[in-house]
């Protein structure tokens, strides 16, 4: 069995978020890898209005997923389930989704299909300079609450992205055929509780965690368990 971890929006450095997690399904002899998003500018291209976009991200995650034939669990982690509806479509070894504080799209639904009018307070979008990013001051309050030890690393490794992601649509939806268990992170003030539930109701299994928006950080063993426990 693989993890194959898919990150948020707007970070890069992309090991460094699950590196927790990572280390302790390491001791249990399961390995871990966690792909760079183009449109977060990991790649080498940088992000804006012709910049990579969301199928750039798709294309760089699904490549990761086909250079291995073991079982593969991917963890989706807030915009990584955007990516993951169509980066784990047809991918024989993908055994199961999880997705973790994660929008989880229909064919068609984009980010914007689950934005309101008016920005999140905590985002910082340039229409100029066709990017997006979160606010630094407020990156620890939102996301990071309860793991305010990581907030100093967290910091440096935030990223503009490309503002395209946010209206692009997906094409396929890979939760509606490969098994799924999405996991709601009830303290999270960047994506709330009630949101999540309402994408939980799309997936297989719910698990639901007192935690932050980024459990794999605050919570790891928990995280662990879980990937250690399901089926493959």
């Amino acid at each position: 069995m693989r993890v194959v971890f898919v990150h948020g929006a707007c970070v890069r450095d992309g090991a460094w978020w699950w590196h927790r997690t990572a280390a302790l399904l390491d001791r249990r002899g399961i390995a871990s890898v966690a792909p760079g998003l183009p449109s977060c500018g990991e790649t080498g291209s940088a992000p804006g209005p012709d910049g990579p976009g969301l199928g750039e991200d798709v294309a760089a995650v699904r490549q990761v997923l086909r250079d291995g034939d073991e079982p593969t669990v991917v963890v989706a982690h807030s915009y990584g389930g955007i990516v993951t509806a169509e980066a784990a479509v047809g991918v024989d070894s993908v055994r199961h989704l999880v997705l973790v504080s994660s929008y989880l799209p229909e064919v068609g639904e984009s980010l914007s299909t689950f934005s309101s009018s008016e920005p999140a307070p905590f985002l910082d979008i340039d229409v100029r300079a066709g990017t997006l990013g979160v606010r630094p001051e407020l990156l620890t309050d939102t996301f990071l609450q309860d793991c305010p030890e990581v907030a100093a690393d967290a910091g440096r490794r935030l990223a503009r992205q490309s503002l395209s992601i946010v209206g692009q649509p997906v094409t396929a939806a890979a939760w509606q055929h490969v098994p799924s268990t999405y996991l709601v992170c009830a303290q999270d003030r960047g994506t709330p509780a009630s949101a999540q539930r309402d994408f939980a109701r799309r997936a297989g299994a719910v698990v639901e965690l007192d935690t932050g928006h980024h459990p794999f950080l605050s919570q790891p063993q928990a995280i662990a368990d879980l990937l250690g426990g399901l089926p493959t």
